[in-house]
């Protein structure tokens, strides 16, 4: 075994993100479901109520990017963080887009008020859509560019960059529009038919409740 816990919400995209990186090193590891949206607070090990946090025996860690950088450091594997210089900090630079502008229009607001809802029995907002739509497209036009250079998102090598980036896309192409608006990019659309392809996105599918 090897004495990993994740501790976190299955529907998070985070904790989808950590566990691609878990999928494509291969490891074993317990699930610790924690809901931070309906759960008492003491029940998450994470000091701020938030997921995910992983356990590695005594050594506890919270924050995506901290968890996905101790994965691809602390197991081995293909390398997932570039050592060319630019490359690495071009990988970074989306993790930090990805966290600072894609996830607020692409989840919160196109997948949970489009997707996530309805499957909650819920009416589908059609004007948050159309905000988190619009909203999202200076977001793809910056991972555009960064797809159509070819240092990271390029569909052939895996770095903390897709793993980071590419459950938020997962979320967002559940709906029509969004799957729309990432078709008309075509380097980043690219990158996702690869990533599609990949057997740890399969298995991290969390589905939808219901």
């Amino acid at each position: 075994m090897s004495g990993l816990t994740l501790h976190g919400f299955r529907y998070s995209v985070y904790v989808r993100a950590v566990r691609l990186a878990l999928e494509e090193r291969g490891l074993a590891y317990e699930m610790n479901e924690v809901n931070p949206f309906a759960d008492a607070p003491e029940l998450n090990p994470h000091p701020m109520n938030r997921v995910p946090v992983l356990d590695h025996g005594t050594f506890r860690l919270h924050e995506t990017a901290a968890i996905l950088t101790y994965v691809a450091r602390a197991f081995p594997g293909p390398p997932l963080i570039p050592e060319e210089a630019a490359a690495q900090a071009r990988m970074v630079q989306v993790q930090g887009i990805t966290d600072a502008y894609a996830y607020w229009p692409m989840v919160r607001l196109v997948y949970s008020a489009g997707v996530f809802a309805p499957a909650l029995g819920q009416e589908r907002d059609g004007e948050a859509v159309a905000r988190g739509l619009a909203m999202a497209q200076p977001v793809l036009a910056m991972l555009e560019t960064i797809a159509a250079e070819g240092r990271v998102l390029d569909g052939a090598g895996l770095t903390l960059a897709d793993l980071h980036l590419a459950p938020m896309i997962a979320a967002f192409t559940a709906a029509p529009e969004g799957y729309r608006a990432l078709a008309a990019h075509p380097a980043l659309h690219g990158w996702w038919q690869a990533m599609v392809g990949r057997r740890s996105l399969a298995r991290t599918d969390p589905g939808l409740p219901g």
